[in-house]
């Protein structure tokens, strides 16, 4: 829903418990008691019209009678009294409430959102746990313990898991900032919470259980937002819930919700884990690892068996062990004993003294093809272990990050000791410590794609309007699917390279369509209520002739009404066989439809045989080059595509090209509910569709409603003319990097200044992928390009951006016209198209900030509306686009 008020359901100045007790086990009681024992200093009101004092203090009969307005209020009263109790607090003027409450039914449930809306009045819960927030001594919780102060956030929606997180961590001396139990989340859901630990300061990691999502494209614009700032680490149950269900495609059959859920955390930047063990490992890792230059790993280990642990660990899981050079083990000759293996892992034998050690790790962190280095060490009683861990601490500070596994208690007790206090990560056993490398490689795998510089987004595909149109006619006909050569239309409309397809009535007319398109042919039965083709005989390959034709097409047709009586049949699809020169892989693309998430595209092994094979990856669209890569590569016959022993590998840039148009369908056509290519055929000398599958339903209004992440807006791109010129105004793209660099360097010190309020001469590529890469959901960025002419490449004049607060109430606005550009009115039509984009977006008013000495944006901004506020150095602007949907924070 929103951020908003949730201040005070987090940061309370006061908190009225209603319906505590002093009854033993009531949940009122509890509550009270921790909230009493936590040592939160601001002021505590019972409620309980039984009783006039608890434990000391005065206890009120109703809300009416609180001295105060509470900033929050628990609820620990039966269901019926819920609705009522809100509406109470409500009119109170209180902000927050945690409805620790179970039974709601729906009734109640919607009644106490009624209740709470007037006022936007936060709820928790029902049926929660409660929340803590150690760092101020609250515990509005019926948990069994109070969590230690830290800087973690723990966002559960199991109560269950909510105290035994707190007893365990409390065992392993681990601290929160925040710890929060959802419950049935009816109005304050993950997204919100993790919108708003994204901004917390005193929140260094947020720590996630998930059952599941509903607002999907709100948990995605939080996710993203937060997992660009601090590490995002989820559990998500159900992994093994059985998720095939019966469709109308494979892809729908195959992409089952788990498999969306990993799409979705992999987008989003969040690293998924398996257990509450691995949770607070990954934090540990993910706080103490530098991140990595690539993956390859170098293990080192004083004897034979850790190490091929660690190793099998490593394969298992996917890792790569480095492989040392010559000279790396040229180098390593010299310090090792004549018995060591020369390979990795590198067993420098149970008798090494320290200096082995040493030398050893300071020949890896030269070694240009090692990332990272693991170190195992089993005790012995040649040398000290303490005296190893000084020269694994003074070897952490090379190029390459270190980990290290000490094997044993009380012998490395203290090596263990010197290794924490140094902030190099340590683990009980070499399997922890591989899982906390791949943790660290992961992680920053995924923020790589979060931040790499995709190629330039495409404009809306020119065939759209007239698929559309396919499509509405097909639905209007009463079509479940699209007819196979309305479909094959479809693919070429989107530059699929389709095989070609003719429809035939009967089998005389598919002889002589065979004979047009020329032979060989493969025939297949055209029947709208049959998805699997192949399953009731209604597939023929390979016919040479109008005869082999016609007498296939007679048997299919007795076949098809023999096993599939019912379907209606329109006919036969007479289809070219494909031929190629070279080996062929047959793939499968598709798209389903996530409840959740919306559509998602699917890639994997195709064939008759794909839901047996079930090897497949889905991604959420829109997708890029780059994410159409790593989508590729998380299957398994990606290991075959770049070809092998005589088998050439396949066209991957015609593959992606694949991947992408389907991602732009996905984006574009929401007539579309699936899709299958199967088989999608790839060889070294391009791709073709040879089956196409896509069902389809009536057409939404806004096809971009169903997205999860907002595809390019490239219906906002404009051509205008300024001085004479032809100049252009988009909004921002990913592509921009290099632009705005240039952009940059161009600004003299004083506009630099002025916009971003210090100097950005050679900004990092994060940076500027924060600029360019944006959220078109929260954030948007026009730019004004001056075309590429002469030789010259395109050159960035100008931007103007807002982003909106997750409410959409605000959006701080900010803009800036290259130095040798300014005074020529390059700043009103950027502010101007700023105004008029978040006016139809919904925007409730745009506010920013300049030097109080800006004369030319504060006259700017006055003329076209805007009230000017001086505050110290600056002057804050803001332009009220609508009246406000929600009072503002702390008032009634």
């Amino acid at each position: 829903m929103t951020i908003r008020n949730l201040a005070y359901l987090f940061q309370p100045a006061s908190i009225a418990v209603i319906g505590a007790s002093d009854r033993p086990g009531r949940v009122g009681t509890t509550v009270w008691n921790n909230l009493r024992r936590g040592g939160f200093a601001g002021a505590l009101h019972a409620v309980n019209p039984r009783l006039d004092r608890l434990d000391g203090m005065p206890c009120h009969a109703r809300v009416g009678q609180l001295p105060a307005c509470p900033e929050l209020a628990v609820i620990c009263t039966p269901p019926a009294t819920v609705p009522r109790l809100i509406a109470e607090l409500r009119e109170h003027g209180c902000k927050a409430a945690a409805v620790l409450t179970a039974g709601l039914d729906a009734a109640a449930r919607q009644a106490m959102l009624d209740a709470a809306k007037p006022g936007l009045l936060r709820v928790l819960g029902p049926n929660c746990l409660g929340l803590m927030m150690p760092w101020i001594g609250l515990n509005a919780s019926f948990a069994h313990t109070q969590a230690l102060t830290g800087r973690l956030a723990f966002v559960s929606q199991s109560g269950a898991l909510f105290t035994a997180v707190v007893d365990w961590a409390n065992a392993h001396g681990i601290g929160f900032s925040h710890f929060v139990s959802l419950g049935e989340s009816a109005d304050v859901d993950v997204g919100d919470v993790i919108d708003y630990l994204a901004a917390d300061a005193d929140t260094s990691a947020i720590l996630l259980y998930i059952e599941a999502v509903r607002a999907g494209r709100k948990f995605m614009s939080a996710a993203r937002a937060a997992a660009r700032n601090k590490p995002v680490i989820v559990i998500k149950a159900g992994r093994t819930e059985a998720s095939a269900h019966a469709a109308a495609s494979h892809t729908g059959a195959l992409a089952g919700a788990d498999d969306v859920y990993d799409a979705v955390f992999q987008r989003a930047g969040m690293l998924r884990v398996e257990s509450t063990e691995a949770l607070f490992d990954a934090v540990e890792t993910l706080a103490r690892v530098r991140q990595p230059s690539g993956e390859k790993l170098a293990i080192v280990t004083n004897g034979g068996g850790p190490g091929v642990m660690a190793t099998d660990a490593l394969v298992r899981a996917g890792g790569q062990l480095a492989l040392l050079a010559a000279d790396t083990v040229a180098r390593l000759d010299a310090v090792l004993p004549a018995t060591w293996p020369r390979a990795n892992p590198i067993d420098i034998i149970g008798d090494a003294p320290v200096r082995r050690y040493a030398d050893t790790l300071q020949i890896l962190q030269d070694a240009p093809e090692v990332d990272a280095i693991l170190m195992l060490h089993a005790p012995t009683a040649i040398v000290g272990s303490d005296s190893i861990a000084a020269a694994v601490v003074a070897s952490a500070a090379g190029r390459h990050p270190v980990l290290i596994s000490w094997l044993g208690a009380d012998a490395v007790r203290e090596a263990r000791r010197m290794c924490r206090d140094a902030d190099v990560p340590e683990y009980d056993t070499p399997e922890q410590a591989v899982r906390g490398f791949l943790q660290v490689v992961t992680q920053a795998r995924y923020r790589r794609l979060l931040m790499q510089t995709p190629p330039a987004a495409p404009e809306l595909a020119p065939g759209r309007v007239a698929a559309r149109g396919w499509i509405a006619e097909a639905v209007a006909a009463g079509h479940r699917q699209l007819p196979a050569d309305i479909a094959a239309r479809v693919l070429e409309a989107y530059g699929i390279p389709v095989a070609t397809t003719r429809i035939a009535r009967d089998e005389r007319e598919a002889a002589m369509v065979a004979g047009a398109i020329g032979f060989p042919v493969a025939l297949k039965i055209a029947s709208p209520d049959i998805s699997h083709k192949s399953d009731v005989g209604g597939v023929a390959l390979g016919l040479g002739s109008a005869e082999q034709v016609r007498e296939a097409a007679f048997t299919m047709r007795a076949t098809v009404s023999r096993l599939a009586p019912a379907a209606r049949i329109d006919g036969f699809a007479v289809q070219r066989m494909a031929h190629s020169a070279h080996a062929a892989f047959e793939l499968i693309v598709g798209i389903a439809s996530d409840p959740v998430f919306g559509p998602i595209v699917l890639f994997g092994q195709g064939g008759t045989a794909v839901e047996r094979i079930a090897d497949r990856a889905v991604a959420l669209p829109p997708l890029n080059r780059l994410l159409a890569a790593d989508l590729v590569s998380r299957t398994r016959i990606a290991r075959l595509l770049p070809g092998y022993r005589d088998v050439p590998g396949i066209d991957g840039t015609a593959l992606e090209d694949v991947l992408m148009a389907v991602s732009r369908i996905a984006c574009e056509l929401d007539g579309i509910a699936e899709l299958d290519i199967n088989p999608l055929v790839a060889s070294a000398g391009g791709v073709m569709a040879l089956d196409a599958r896509i069902v389809i339903r009536p057409a939404g209004g806004d096809a971009s409603a169903r997205l999860a992440i907002l595809p390019y807006p490239a219906h906002l791109a404009r051509d205008l003319t300024w001085q004479g010129e032809a100049l252009r105004l988009r909004p921002v793209r990913p592509d921009d990097e290099n632009g705005y660099r240039a952009f940059l360097e161009a600004l003299s010190p004083e506009d630099m200044h002025a916009r971003y309020f210090c100097m950005l001469r050679n900004p990092a590529h994060s940076q500027l992928a924060r600029m360019t890469q944006i959220d078109y959901a929260r954030e948007m960025c026009f730019v004004v390009e001056r075309p590429a002419r002469e030789g010259r490449p395109a050159e960035l004049l100008g931007e103007c951006r807002a982003m909106a607060d997750p409410d959409n109430e605000r959006a701080e606005f900010a803009m800036c016209v290259r130095t040798d550009c300014k005074g020529g009115g390059l700043g009103r039509l950027l502010l101007n198209a700023i105004i008029a984009y978040s006016r139809a977006h919904g925007t409730g008013a745009l506010h920013g900030m300049t030097h109080r000495g800006n004369e030319a944006m504060l006259a700017l901004a006055r003329s076209l509306g805007f009230d000017t506020t001086p505050d110290a150095d600056v002057t804050r602007l803001l332009l009220r686009l609508r009246p406000a949907n929600f009072p503002e924070e702390g008032t009634a």
